[in-house]
């Protein structure tokens, strides 16, 4: 699907057709070289590029058709913020165990090698379920549901800085400013609620990403795309109450009102995406006023669905850090419910603040998974569990990894480890993800991907895939290119995660 900047996909016509064409003569000093150019241009077809998106117009966030035939709907993202180590939670290493301690030459930061001393795994592994895939004993309660995970080990990236790995895991570029993944799939498919936002971020109570709000921005699309941040503790939406007390029809008649001196405020300024995301919002504001209250209240939920979630679980007392598995019980619960509901994607971050705070683990890593392994431990296993039970594990996509893994090599006097792009684990579940399936591998020390190795370009592009978008068409015309989530290097779908 291709667009301008102003006014977003087209079905029935080329991106710089009509007013645009002459926008574009304007922009080239609508000069005798740029009418040559443009000439040039249109007799190779440059104005005819194929388009397969409904109009980005008033309403933004309309549903639209599928490129492909993908069974999932939606898809919930729990990133571990901080990077989990890969080599204590899925990916066994027997050899980097049994040379634990002993001196190997890896590359600590960007084309920094030096020796250091290697750091075996303290966890038990072993094989769960008729696949016989690997998990450790940081997630006994998860490990009961391997047959229902894809699992990639053999990812690697290109930043070894959370905030730019992180914006890369979110949007393709390790740079601000680009679309995130669920500003990508609101674009291409539109929000099946229009009472609900159609992408939806929840955050750690301990704090944000170190990256903020770039995470999940819509960049150059319209506002429209963005995010939209459900707090962790008390109202999750502030101000959705009216401060005025109006009654409903009154507020009704106000947002119309409002609405249709933007709309004509609007014929005159195409382009301003802001406009015409401001006039979505007060129509959405006015929605969730009576939608969100009751899609966030677990009180309507079956007791013994809370108990699974975790969420009646006091804070322990095992480690100050700990939360136990209750805010993020909390989180995936409301979740399912969105996903019930229509919205179409849905980000948790699991950690918050720095360091032991998140699953940043140089100050120990053993440590780490005391703390935050109980945490999504008992909510992961339940949220796949409650998907299946209620026949939405087929359309709806679960996606679980960080910006990055950890390292082979010990860092700092106790069992830490550094932050590792060049070889780390991300599972899938659901919406037509192949469960069951272990792809890729670490070489024998867990350091680097060695075999099937995919750049997270590649994990984007099965993404979409899953969700019936192919990267190749998903394209947004901006600063003369079409752009696209898996940017110009070729990206390829692992056909072999696919069901």
């Amino acid at each position: 699907m291709s667009t301008d900047t102003s006014t977003g996909p087209s079905t029935a016509r080329s991106p710089l057709c009509t007013g645009h064409r002459r926008e574009f003569l304007w922009q080239m000093g609508a000069g005798f070289a740029g009418m040559a150019l443009t000439s040039m241009l249109d007799a190779d077809g440059f104005f005819n590029s194929p388009a397969v998106a409904a109009e980005v117009g008033l309403d933004p966030l309309a549903v639209r058709p599928p490129h492909l035939g993908g069974k999932a709907k939606a898809c919930i993202f729990l990133f571990m913020y901080g990077g989990p180590s890969q080599m204590d939670l899925f990916d066994y290493k027997p050899e980097l165990n049994k040379r634990d301690g002993q001196t190997a030459s890896l590359e600590q930061r960007r084309n920094d090698v030096k020796p250091g001393k290697l750091l075996g795994s303290k966890r038990k592994f072993a094989q769960f379920g008729q696949s016989g895939q690997w998990c450790s004993d940081a997630l006994p309660q998860l490990s009961a549901h391997m047959d229902k995970l894809a699992v990639i080990k053999s990812l690697y990236s290109d930043s070894f800085a959370h905030g730019s790995a992180m914006i890369q895991m979110n949007s393709g570029r390790v740079i601000q400013g680009w679309p995130s993944l669920g500003s990508w799939l609101g674009y291409g498919l539109g929000s099946m609620n229009k009472n609900l936002p159609g992408y939806v971020v929840m955050l750690d109570p301990r704090g944000g990403p170190i990256s903020g709000a770039a995470n999940w921005a819509s960049g150059f699309m319209p506002a429209a795309f963005q995010g939209t941040v459900f707090r962790a503790q008390g109202n999750p939406i502030l101000n959705l109450d009216p401060a005025s007390g109006r009654p409903e029809p009154m507020q009704r008649e106000l947002v119309d009102s409002i609405n249709r001196l933007n709309t004509e405020h609007l014929r005159s300024r195409p382009g301003w995406t802001e406009l015409q995301a401001r006039i979505a919002s007060y129509e959405l504001a006015f929605q969730l006023q009576r939608a969100a209250p009751e899609a966030l209240d677990l009180t309507q939920e079956d007791p013994r669905t809370l108990t699974a979630y975790g969420i009646d679980q006091p804070k322990p007392t095992t480690h100050p850090l700990a939360l136990g598995p209750a805010p993020f019980g909390r989180q995936c619960l409301i979740a399912r419910r969105l996903v019930e509901r229509g919205v179409r994607f849905i980000q948790i971050y699991h950690g918050g603040g720095h360091q032991q705070q998140n699953w940043d683990a140089h100050n120990g890593v053993e440590e780490n998974l005391t703390i935050h392994a109980p945490e999504i431990d008992q909510p992961i296993a339940a949220l796949l569990q409650d998907l299946e039970q209620r026949g939405l594990l087929d359309s709806t996509l679960v996606v679980w990894g960080g910006e990055f893994g950890r390292q082979a090599l010990v860092q700092g006097s106790r069992d830490g480890r550094d932050h590792n792009p060049k070889g780390f684990t991300y599972w899938l579940a659901g919406g037509g993800a192949k469960g069951g399936t272990s792809y890729g591998e670490t070489e024998e020390l867990g350091h680097e991907a060695s075999v099937d190795r995919h750049h997270i370009r590649d994990l984007h592009a099965t993404i979409l895939h899953l969700m019936g978008l192919d990267h190749h068409k998903l394209t947004y015309f901006y600063g003369g290119l079409q752009q696209k989530l898996t940017g110009v290097v070729e990206a390829d779908v692992i056909k072999r995660l696919l069901a």
